[in-house]
């Protein structure tokens, strides 16, 4: 399991088991909050703790951040896929070594809407 926590710690989120990879999006929101994400769906790998405010980004999916340090902590689905709903945490709230070696996955959401090929790199390449 992988623990991440806002600055002020009262908004934190657990992750199950180990993603397959962080996603680095380059979308117009992600590029600005400068996160990695690790999806699940919520309440099932996901588990989020403690209040939060969202910014609603279109019909699709909502910013979640701690009303106190303005952590971005995750982003939820606002659409049900089969009964369940899509949810994304900030890897950059976990502690370094936790997710140190997890690689990267880009994802191009500024042109095409597609993954990209993975580089090699892993988060400890964007953090160290």
């Amino acid at each position: 399991m992988i623990q991440g926590t806002c600055l002020c710690t009262k908004v934190s989120w657990e992750f199950d088991g180990i993603p397959d990879g962080a996603t680095a999006c380059n979308c117009t929101a992600c590029r600005r909050y400068g996160v990695l994400w690790a999806y699940d769906y919520e309440n099932e790998g996901i588990r989020v703790v403690g209040p939060t405010q969202a910014y609603a980004r279109g019909q699709a999916l909502e910013f979640h951040f701690c009303p106190d340090c303005g952590c971005i902590v995750y982003w939820r689905g606002l659409r049900l896929e089969q009964g369940k709903r899509r949810v994304a945490v900030n890897l950059r709230l976990a502690e370094p070594e936790a997710v140190a070696m997890i690689p990267i996955d880009h994802f191009d959401g500024l042109n095409s809407f597609e993954d990209l090929p993975r580089d090699g790199r892993c988060v400890s390449d964007y953090w160290f």
